[in-house]
């Protein structure tokens, strides 16, 4: 069985994404998941879209997804920062930091890397974050 993420073909030539689009579905998820628009968030990812996070199970399609936003996410609040943005085909990678609030730490200021990787529609298929912490 194939995962969301090894379904999508490189390139954008046969779709109507380009890089800019790519680029700018990034940068939009920053801004709602900061304004906690989580509504409008999900519907960025593909109906079956797989999202990876260090200390969860995979999330796989937009109801995972929605509890996870809802329910188990451990922000309360916060912004985010890009230090760096790079699209190659359909994928996005971030580089960034991230300064909030979560419920049981109190305030953290972190870097973060994200890989994004859109299908053919723009939407994204898949997403896989990293923290820049101490764990080992």
């Amino acid at each position: 069985m194939t995962t969301p993420a090894q379904q999508v073909t490189d390139g954008f030539e046969s779709t109507g994404c380009d890089r800019g689009d790519a680029e700018r579905a990034v940068l939009s998820y920053y801004r709602l998941v900061d304004d906690e628009k989580f509504v409008d968030l999900i519907q960025l990812f593909a109906p079956a879209a797989e999202y990876r996070r260090p200390g969860y199970e995979p999330f796989i399609g937009r109801p995972a997804l929605t509890d996870f936003y809802y329910r188990q996410r451990v922000i309360t609040r916060g912004r985010h920062s890009i230090s760096s943005l790079v699209v190659d085909h359909r994928t996005v990678a971030v580089r960034g930091r991230f300064t909030g609030a979560t419920r049981g730490a109190g305030s953290v200021n972190l870097r973060f890397a994200d890989f994004f990787v859109l299908d053919s529609s723009g939407l994204f298929a898949a997403r896989e974050t990293f923290f820049f912490v101490p764990s080992v």
